[in-house]
């Protein structure tokens, strides 16, 4: 347990793990397939524990958020830095997309085979991806609707729609805030217990981290062709650096508001973009999160709790980097031009597939590429061809780039409210202790001989005083006695 510990927060040990996991999946794809399965486990513990750790920790945050000062003016806030933190991530990545021209340089062997896979993509017949359930006939109109307010609670509880579960939390916590402390508060000491239940589960289920690390990479590489990776390495490299560079953006941000070193700011932070590097999960690093932007960097709880469930749903920062890369990759690999209207359109657009693939899973959020796609009339079996084989790739980045546009969008809000920063965590100070003698039987045999020894030395010193002391009294005597008349 304490190896796994040290490794989970290690990422040294997690890089060497993913790269152990592709040499399997490549040389022996059936050791794989159990790391992989060890990974289906963990991230089914998560998700057991995520859900209703959203709902818990949405009703928390509204109820201390109202508490603060101006709170529908920070609620406004929120909202509106959310839109233009991920309008943010999809300009700045078509505006260094457009420049770099990811896609545009690839060799003839990798574009023939790209294009081959588009064309057996296009040959297999109608591909058909319901985003929504099929069990009812949903009209145009009544779609977003059934999605973002459903009529029943406990059917999108049950079917883990975590959009609808979410609109549905900041609705009952609304209510759940305006009661007053004497009407809510055996409620509230429950949930402070399912709360941190919840976030222990996900504390613990991420330990195994290396092992989702190895199976993840093992399941990649088995499954995907390596001349398949080659030939999409320049998106890859060109999203990975994209994400590094907003993401330095965002620990600077962070750093300027929190007032504490850059180290420290690094090192709290660095377990949750861990785990939600290497999960590939949304709602893993919510735990870790929370900890980190509120006992470690001092921002509001409130704030913290209320942000940071809503925004591992709907802030979708990584995901509108990925949709604007994808339509200029596809663009450049059919050689289209893009006008200035071309461009505007693949920004709005991408914002838009982006807050329209919150709370759908990796399968899902590729078929929503279509929208940015579908404006350029570009087709949309290139996405599917192309992307399906790399998103579990994309995934971890996608997630650690909305992770630190959600700390960011903290980090703002909280402006003005007093630090709440712990200066160490109570586990690490030891408490007092009484100051024990512990002595054996040659130890007490020792101290009564010294005991002893030092009686009689004292005895003798007094005897030897003594005997000094009366030399002189018994010589004047003598003397006395000797001379009567000097006496007289």
């Amino acid at each position: 347990m304490g190896f796994l510990t040290r490794m989970s927060h290690s990422l040294l040990a997690l890089l060497l793990c993913m790269a152990a996991g592709g040499v399997v999946g490549v040389y022996a794809p059936m050791v794989g397939d159990v790391g992989y399965t060890a990974a289906q486990v963990y991230l089914a513990i998560v998700s057991m524990a995520a859900i209703p750790l959203l709902v818990v920790a949405t009703f928390f945050g509204l109820r201390q958020t109202m508490g603060l000062p101006f709170p529908g003016r920070r609620i406004a806030m929120i909202a509106g830095l959310a839109l233009l933190l991920v309008m943010s991530c999809a300009g700045t990545g078509l505006a260094l997309g457009w420049v770099n021209a990811p896609g545009a340089h690839l060799d003839a062997e990798s574009r023939e085979h790209l294009g081959e896979l588009v064309q057996q993509a296009g040959d297999g017949g109608d591909l058909e991806m319901r985003l929504h359930d099929s069990s009812t006939q949903a009209t145009a109109i009544e779609r977003p609707r059934v999605t973002l307010v459903p009529d029943n609670f406990f059917r999108v509880l049950v079917e883990g729609r975590s959009l609808g579960i979410l609109s549905c939390a900041l609705l009952f916590g609304l209510a759940f805030a305006a009661l007053a402390r004497t009407q809510h508060a055996a409620l509230n000491h429950m949930f402070e217990g399912i709360y941190r239940t919840l976030e222990l589960i996900i504390a613990r289920a991420n330990i195994l981290l290396p092992v989702v690390a190895f199976g993840m990479s093992a399941h990649v590489f088995a499954q995907t062709d390596a001349v398949t990776i080659r030939a999409m390495s320049g998106f890859l490299l060109h999203f990975v650096a994209l994400v590094a560079l907003l993401a330095a953006g965002a620990i600077a941000v962070i750093h300027q508001r929190g007032n504490q070193p850059l180290a420290d700011v690094l090192q709290h932070l660095k377990t949750p973009m861990l785990v939600s590097l290497m999960s590939s999960s949304t709602t893993a690093s919510i735990p870790h999160t929370i900890e980190a932007m509120s006992a470690r960097l001092g921002f509001s709880r409130g704030i913290v709790e209320l942000v940071v469930p809503t925004a591992s749903v709907f802030l979708r920062a990584g995901s509108a980097l990925y949709y604007v890369l994808l339509a200029l990759f596809v663009a450049n690999l059919y050689d289209r031009t893009l006008s200035a209207a071309d461009i505007g359109m693949i920004g709005m657009g991408a914002t838009v597939a982006a807050f329209a693939s919150a709370g759908n899973n990796s399968l899902t959020n590729v078929g929503y590429a279509g929208i940015v796609l579908a404006m350029l009339q570009l087709p949309i079996e290139a996405a599917l061809a192309l992307f399906l084989a790399i998103d579990l790739i994309c995934e971890g980045p996608r997630n650690l780039l909305t992770l630190l546009a959600t700390c960011v969008l903290i980090s703002v809000v909280s402006a003005g409210l007093p630090s709440e920063r712990v200066t160490a965590p109570a586990a690490d100070v030891a408490p007092a202790k009484p100051l024990r003698f512990v002595l054996t039987r040659g130890n007490v045999m020792l101290l009564a001989g010294c005991s002893v020894l030092a009686s009689l030395l004292i005895l003798l010193m007094g005897i030897a005083v003594g005997a000094r002391q009366a030399q002189p009294s018994a010589a004047y005597a003598t003397s006395a006695a000797a001379n009567p008349g000097i006496s007289r």
